[in-house]
């Protein structure tokens, strides 16, 4: 099987009309992918109950797919992951910032904008995101992402930190003298 994301449409949207893809951070040169996005699949529930609703779920990563594959084995995860190295895929979804490629934008802001706004996001590099495509006969569209903190809602972990007194504990929370702060996924 084909493991490229430029092969998205022939491969999941085949089967099913309606495709989320979740862009994990994993640049082609790193060993291991972010801990970040590790954190978030470690999370997820089961998603088997998505195809019985015509829609599958997929990772899509930079990295090889060597790499990818080896990740995901020693993660024991078993969600499908495709590989998005040398074709414009990330760069086309702001997910992978490079001027010399692509105009520099990361959650709907430019960046002059982001660099303006002090966005804790770099201005290069990779970067996670979620998009929902839609098939309708040969015709693909895509309906919807949400970058940065907008996936997180999409996410039980953190939801259920949210509502607790101590919070996320995040590494770059200005915490109270005596709260506890350990080291995160971020971190």
């Amino acid at each position: 099987m084909d493991r490229t994301a430029g092969n998205l449409s022939a491969i999941f949207l085949a089967t099913c009309p309606q495709l989320i893809v979740y862009h994990f951070m994993f640049d082609p040169e790193w060993e291991k992918g972010c801990p970040g996005c590790t954190g978030y699949i470690d999370t997820l529930a089961d998603l088997s109950f998505l195809s019985a609703r015509n829609t599958n779920f997929v990772l899509v990563s930079r990295a090889p797919w060597p790499k990818l594959e080896a990740y995901k084995k020693q993660k024991g995860w078993t969600l499908p992951w495709l590989s998005s190295f040398g074709s414009d895929f990330n760069y086309d979804f702001h997910v992978t910032l490079d001027e010399k490629v692509a105009p520099v934008e990361y959650n709907y802001r430019s960046k002059a904008e982001m660099i303006a706004k002090q966005a804790p996001n770099p201005t290069e590099g990779e970067e996670h995101s979620l998009s929902v495509f839609f098939r309708v006969r040969d015709e693909v569209y895509h309906c919807y992402s949400a970058f940065a903190r907008g996936t997180e809602r999409l996410s039980d972990g953190y939801s259920l930190l949210d509502m607790t007194p101590y919070g996320r504990q995040d590494d770059w929370e200005d915490s109270p003298a005596g709260w506890p702060q350990k080291p995160t996924y971020g971190g």
